[in-house]
């Protein structure tokens, strides 16, 4: 099968490196980069570290609204995919890239496949939520990474035999490079090159990029939040760089003690989850991770799309949204300052994590598709 996959962000990216080997062992693919995350900070160093194939066609589409950026994403796929012809088009998640590429493949009769499909938050108030039912609905192949996704394409009426449960692509890298990261020195150059004392269980990891927390009040809230985490242990955020120009841009200043990096690259962001004490973020990425590393984790939402890593955490995983008491109180039942570093020692030290197949699942059925 001839195949054009689309990308344009970090966590595009990590699904792409999981899939894309497998894809390339049975059918002809073609890989096209949308910039929808355009940085060298955001997306650029993935390539090299995950071992993805440079882009055939890049549209550096860059930043502006979700309008804009669909927009031209559009214009420029199009011609793209009419020059290439493919039997499919492979799309990723839930982002604008992910919305033009189903749409650019649909309007040329091209059939598409969605990878992560099915998931829902419920909640259309999340541009996220917008671009995965559309593209689900668009798809002549849904791949559901969990039982419930499957379930909530049911119950939409999408079914049958495009719809199959593969599996999360994200735990297929994960497991890759978990075993690189267990020993607590993997730690020491990351601290060196952000200048940064850490050790296991004494620190806090954070990312936060979601639409919904960049409004102001949210931006206080967590803000606030984190500073009184930083009370007892210092929190390393990973700052989105959308996220730290809606901090700018509302005058909300962070505690001294949380300490702001860039994003990470991947195997940094793995080893950073962890070795910490525990994780809070707004992200699904992140999120999964740290179920699968076992690492306790704060959900800074109302709700997530992740029904089954929250219900098979065994109680690390909880959703908090913005309840600062809340918050505070599962931290310190989860990690305490005293009880986290040995924690997050004997943690990493039995650490086993093993891929659920996907890519290889999803490369197969692409191919009796095709036979």
């Amino acid at each position: 099968m001839r195949i054009v996959s689309v990308v344009g962000t970090r966590p595009q990216l990590i699904k792409a490196a999981a899939l894309v080997p497998a894809l390339r062992t049975r059918h002809e693919e073609r890989f096209v980069d949308t910039g929808q995350h355009w940085d060298e900070e955001m997306a650029g160093s993935f390539f090299a570290e995950l071992g993805l194939p440079r882009p055939d066609h890049t549209l550096a589409v860059g930043g502006g609204s979700h309008a804009e950026q669909t927009a031209r994403m559009l214009e420029r796929l199009e011609p793209i995919l009419a020059r290439e012809s493919p039997d499919a088009v492979l799309v990723y998640g839930d982002t604008n890239s992910t919305l033009a590429g189903a749409l650019a493949a649909a309007k040329l009769a091209i059939p598409v496949a969605h990878v992560e499909a099915g998931l829902r938050s419920f909640d259309r108030r999340m541009p996220e939520e917008i671009n995965r039912v559309v593209a689900d609905h668009l798809s002549r192949w849904c791949y559901a990474p969990t039982p419930a996704a499957v379930a909530n394409l049911a119950a939409e009426g999408i079914a049958g035999d495009g719809v199959v449960e593969v599996g999360d692509l994200m735990q297929d890298l994960a497991a890759r490079v978990a075993g690189e990261v267990r020993d607590p020195s993997t730690l020491e150059p990351v601290a060196a090159r952000l200048g940064l004392s850490i050790v296991p269980g004494g620190y806090v990891f954070a990312t936060i990029h979601r639409a919904e927390n960049r409004e102001t009040g949210a931006m206080r809230a967590w803000a606030g939040l984190l500073a009184d985490v930083s009370a007892t242990r210092p929190v390393v955020l990973a700052l989105h760089p959308g996220t730290r120009v809606a901090l700018e841009r509302a005058g909300v200043a962070l505690a001294e003690r949380v300490r702001v990096v860039p994003p990470q690259a991947y195997r940094t962001t793995i080893a950073l989850q962890l070795h910490a004490a525990a994780v809070l973020t707004d992200s699904g990425g992140i999120q999964r991770e740290s179920a699968w590393l076992g690492t306790p984790c704060l959900v800074l939402r109302d709700r997530t799309e992740w029904l089954e890593a929250v219900a098979g955490s065994g109680g690390r995983m909880i959703v908090v949204g913005l309840d600062r008491a809340l918050a505070l109180a599962e931290l310190d039942r989860l990690a305490s300052p005293d009880a986290a570093p040995a924690i997050a020692v004997a943690r990493a030290a039995a650490l086993v994590l093993r891929p659920a197949g996907a890519a290889e699942a999803i490369s197969r059925h692409l191919a009796e598709t095709a036979a």
